[in-house]
């Protein structure tokens, strides 16, 4: 159990039924509440107001209803001078399915009471509770990170494992997806959290569309070499006035024959240019070799299939351009973080909790032309991949694997959501091994790196 002192009984962990079936019915996760205090930076708290409070109807992103709240008595000053004025007060949180702290002004002393309380309640109806960087001390002090993974910004992240020492703090993580609680790491990787629901509430069509009209990369992730801040996107959305350009007609072309098996070659001989010529000039336009560019729109092709048919992960491989299911499951595992068949089980895990726990109906999913259905490995309750062998199709080897260890402030926590294993490597779920260090893909280093994580399906009942 959490050391804080405010922590209260009513928050004794144990086994947890489904969000789905504890969701109150005066709550839904489309309406989002934000928990606002003083002392919290301007740029946290702007986050989910940006994300969730403007009405992109007509990008295709569904409308959230925002409610505003003060989590305290008092004017709200941020750290850069600005006052707040918070139309909601703590009651209004009991409407909202959403509920985000988007920072908290102390790594050293809990919140109000009243708003802890606001906190665990929400939780006990069925909300999911998110916090935004030094906003994972506010759902410790609330008990509600008890025997969980985490994450905050990386400065406090020892802070944050030292002061409730039950949480399995990660601060190599952009953000922690553990069903009804969600946390993210320093400042910016909020937005990505934020675009991480949207794409868990409505799939990937809206969260890209959403992070394009924030022009911001769909996804971000980071090599094993690369330290924090140096982040570089999964996706480049193309500029605006591309249709200027003498290669948009080659961009179309590929974008609308992404089932075709063609290579950068190919887009430089329909352009007439050389390929040395064709990769200046497309990075140029895009900011992205035209190698990764092609790969990335194969992967979200299939990401979309994977979300709205039935087509086996090998049918989806042929009609994404992909040389071989092998192909596929090396770049989606890669940039995405899990296997296909992974990634399909958790998004209609998904799905189905949402639809059962606010009576929603599931989508109509397209028959397959042919083939089996994917395929997913369940061990524990979850949605597992095994390791993929050898090399993608596309000319680069798969991405390492990820194991979990034991707690260390660089490696990666014994019950935090974890990417696909190896053989012979610890499975995911499994208890850590006596005096485990990090795994050998995941080297103790003096400084942090974020990294991606595969996020956990949510039970369905």
């Amino acid at each position: 159990m959490s050391q804080d002192p405010t922590h209260g009984p009513e928050v004794a962990r144990g086994p947890r039924p489904p969000a789905a079936d504890r969701l109150a019915t005066r709550r839904r996760r489309e309406v989002v509440a934000v928990l606002l205090f003083g002392g919290s930076p301007m740029f946290e708290s702007s986050i989910p107001l940006s994300v969730f409070g403007v009405d992109r109807q007509d990008a295709g992103v569904p409308r959230y209803r925002l409610l505003v709240c003060a989590g305290e008595e008092g004017p709200l000053r941020t750290t850069g001078g600005l006052e707040l004025r918070a139309p909601y007060g703590l009651g209004a949180v009991a409407r909202a399915g959403t509920v985000i702290v988007p920072a908290w002004r102390s790594i050293t002393g809990p919140p109000p009471a009243p708003a802890l309380a606001a906190l665990r309640r929400a939780h006990a109806e069925g909300a999911r509770v998110v916090g935004l960087c030094t906003g994972a001390f506010a759902l410790g002090a609330a008990g509600l990170l008890d025997g969980r993974p985490a994450t905050t910004h990386w400065m406090y992240a020892p802070t944050l494992a030292k002061r409730y020492p039950s949480v399995h703090v990660d601060p190599r993580e952009l953000f922690v997806d553990d069903g009804d609680i969600l946390t993210s790491a320093g400042t910016a990787a909020g937005i990505d959290l934020c675009l991480h629901i949207v794409r868990t509430d409505h799939g990937a069509e809206a969260a890209n569309a959403l992070a394009r009209r924030l022009v911001l990369p769909v996804r971000r992730t980071v090599g094993p070499a690369e330290p924090a801040g140096q982040q570089r996107p999964l996706d480049r959305s193309l500029p605006e006035d591309i249709g200027a350009d003498p290669l948009a007609e080659v961009v179309a072309w590929a974008l609308e024959h992404l089932h075709e098996q063609f290579d950068v070659e190919a887009l430089a001989a329909r352009a007439y240019m050389s390929r040395r010529t064709f990769d200046r000039r497309f990075r140029a336009l895009t900011g992205s070799a035209p190698l990764q560019w092609l790969i990335t729109q194969r992967v979200l092709q299939a990401q979309r299939l994977l979300e709205v048919s039935d087509y086996s992960v090998d049918e989806v491989a042929g009609r994404c351009g992909f040389r071989s299911p092998v192909a596929l499951r090396g770049h989606f595992r890669r940039q995405l973080g899990s296997s296909p068949a992974a990634y399909r089980a958790a998004y209609r895990a998904r799905r189905q909790s949402r639809g059962q726990g606010e009576g929603g109906s599931q989508p109509t999913v397209p028959p397959p032309a042919r083939g089996n259905r994917p395929e997913a490995d369940h061990r524990g309750g979850r949605a597992h991949s095994g390791a993929e062998p050898g090399r993608s199709g596309e000319g680069e080897p798969g991405g390492p694997s990820a194991r979990p260890g034991a707690l260390h402030p660089a490696g990666r926590p014994s019950h935090a959501p974890a990417g696909p294993t190896g053989p012979g490597e610890q499975r995911p779920g499994s208890p850590p091994r006596a005096g485990e260090a990090p795994g050998r893909d995941k080297p103790v280093r003096d400084g942090w790196s974020p990294r991606f994580p595969a996020q956990r399906p949510r039970p369905a009942s």
